[in-house]
């Protein structure tokens, strides 16, 4: 019997062209960081990981959702737990906001914090 669940995950670039038809973002990470940095994009929901388990009911089945947080690495890991719990539609944005920011794409808040070059070798990256 095969347990192991196969995680969608898509680039930030792919992830732009999904928004622009329609997709919803989720946005995982904690309220601290999303003051002080936040996708500006059309359609976005916030739940902080810490609080996913007891608002999971807030989360549409129906729809197509991609699933960010900075690096990607807890944005995978609420992927593989919300497939696990019947949410099929739920996609990973990998590398996160990080790579986001460096392609440019909208953001509101302070980016000075985000390493401006490209994710090569550093070991949170996979």
């Amino acid at each position: 019997m095969e347990n192991t669940i196969k995680i969608k995950e898509v680039c930030p670039t792919s992830t732009q062209e999904l928004i622009q038809r329609g997709y919803l973002l989720l946005d995982i990470r904690e309220v601290s960081e999303v003051e002080q940095l936040a996708f500006d994009v059309p359609r976005i929901i916030h739940i902080p990981m810490s609080c996913l388990e007891e608002r999971i009911h807030e989360l549409p089945k129906d729809e197509k959702v991609i699933v960010v947080c900075t690096t990607g690495e807890r944005s995978r890991r609420v992927v593989s737990f919300l497939q696990y719990h019947g949410y099929t539609n739920y996609i990973n944005m990998k590398k996160g906001l990080e790579k986001w920011v460096q392609k440019g794409f909208p953001t509101k808040g302070d980016i000075s914090h985000i390493p401006s070059h490209a994710c090569c070798g550093d070991s949170h990256c996979h």
